[in-house]
């Protein structure tokens, strides 16, 4: 959260202020997913393997996305951001990095998104029975 509260600062000082506002809100976003995705943790229940990758992937998709955001606000690119990007769009390099970094940032959330809600149905149980990381015994 304070990485988009920070950009909030700047953001009419980048080459591309509207971009700049949603580098502001993905922090916002971000954060507050994060924080929520910490207080259901203790709940899901996956392998230590599966809840790695959630929690690398959450890490990984938060964080690239407010970075590739920033960047397109700063490049001031418009391949990926059609309705927010400046009318020149930025050069080749530019636009290739922030469309690569968008389509990872995608992939990674999805990839999140899918584990955290198999480890939060009802009744998880792993077929191979190892512990279960972030369970709880009672």
């Amino acid at each position: 959260m304070l990485l988009g509260l920070l950009i909030g600062i700047i953001e009419q000082k980048l080459s591309n202020p509207r971009m700049g506002l949603a580098a502001h809100l993905e922090g916002i976003m971000n954060g507050t997913f994060l924080l929520v995705l910490g207080a259901i943790w203790g709940h899901v229940q996956l392998s230590a393997r599966l809840s790695a990758a959630a929690y690398w992937s959450a890490l990984y998709g938060t964080f690239v996305n407010w970075a590739v955001t920033t960047m397109a606000a700063i490049f001031g690119t418009l391949a990926m951001t059609p309705l927010t990007g400046t009318r020149s769009g930025g050069q080749p390099w530019q636009e290739a990095i922030i469309s690569v970094g968008f389509v990872s940032v995608a992939l990674s959330m999805v990839a999140c998104a899918v584990l955290i809600l198999w480890g939060l149905r009802p009744n998880a149980l792993l077929l191979s029975g190892e512990v279960m990381a972030g369970s709880r015994t009672v």
